[in-house]
């Protein structure tokens, strides 16, 4: 018998002989994973868990009337200029360099988002009256929901959607922003939202590639701050908050590494035919 089609042979077409599962081999392609490196790698969820977190802890602050808007701002434009300052000195402004793009650019760009993003607060203040405030509520935990599913996380899956991610994250903060008292809460709300949600990822990327244990430090005094500032609006929020944080640091990824023991491929001559030659020539 030999394992052909083009050739008569007294055998049915499905036949195989007692050398078929000599040629069965387990889990090639299988990734082996490190526990440390996967709870590494899980701190990316953890920041966005806590951007979220600490988003709406501010903007509850805001709307009870205890943190002040011009506050806000001030602190978050100096958090910014560290920010901005941090995310060139970790390369040392190689990634300027690379990319082109100049610090008047930057401040252009700036200036821009501000004046419009002021000019269109009034508009943003009034965007929802007529909407019931517990269907805005509901819309802000769905968007930002669906912010954290589609966030870029590293994986390389068709669910990722960084533009799609952002866009629901700030459309849940025009939400929330039109149910504040005045227009100027409204813009310092949308102001923080883009720093929390779009350059506040940058920074975070930056610091996992160049420097790790800095990446790491980081995360904890992020998770921390905010479990702090959960804590003054709900204590059973912070625990139930916290116990969140530690299943998705430690617990899943303990899982993964079990779960990964019992993962059994298998794989021989019944796989599909795969082409590795590089047939682009023919294309021409």
């Amino acid at each position: 018998w030999q394992k052909v089609l083009y050739e008569r042979q007294p055998f049915p077409d499905n036949y195989v002989d007692q050398r078929f599962l000599e040629e069965l081999r387990k889990n090639v392609h299988a990734r082996r994973y490190r526990y440390r490196a996967v709870v590494f790698q899980s701190g990316a969820v953890v920041q966005q868990l806590c951007s979220v977190c600490v988003f709406v802890v501010t903007w509850w602050y805001m709307d009870a009337g205890m943190l002040s808007p011009q506050g806000l701002f001030g602190a978050a434009l100096v958090s910014s200029l560290l920010g901005y300052i941090l995310f060139d000195a970790v390369d040392g402004g190689a990634g300027r360099q690379e990319s082109g793009r100049t610090r008047w650019a930057d401040l252009k760009s700036t200036l821009v988002f501000a004046a419009f993003t002021y000019g269109f607060s009034p508009v943003l203040k009034t965007l929802t009256e007529s909407i019931s405030t517990d269907t805005i509520y509901a819309m802000s935990a769905l968007m930002l929901l669906g912010h954290l599913i589609f966030f870029d996380y590293g994986a390389n899956a068709a669910i990722v959607s960084s533009t799609l991610s952002l866009n629901m994250a700030i459309f849940a903060s025009v939400c929330l922003a039109s149910r504040l008292p005045r227009s100027l809460h409204a813009f310092v709300m949308v102001t923080f939202a883009m720093q929390i949600f779009a350059l506040w990822p940058m920074l975070q990327k930056k610091l996992k590639a160049q420097t790790p244990r800095c990446y790491v430090g980081v995360t904890v005094l992020f998770a921390l701050a905010a479990l702090g500032g959960l804590a003054t609006v709900s204590s059973v929020g912070a625990v139930l908050f916290a116990s969140l944080l530690v299943a998705i640091s430690c617990l899943c990824p303990y899982c993964l590494i079990r779960l990964q023991q019992l993962k059994d491929n298998i794989h021989g001559p019944w796989d599909e035919a795969e082409i590795k030659e590089d047939l682009s020539r023919f294309l021409m």
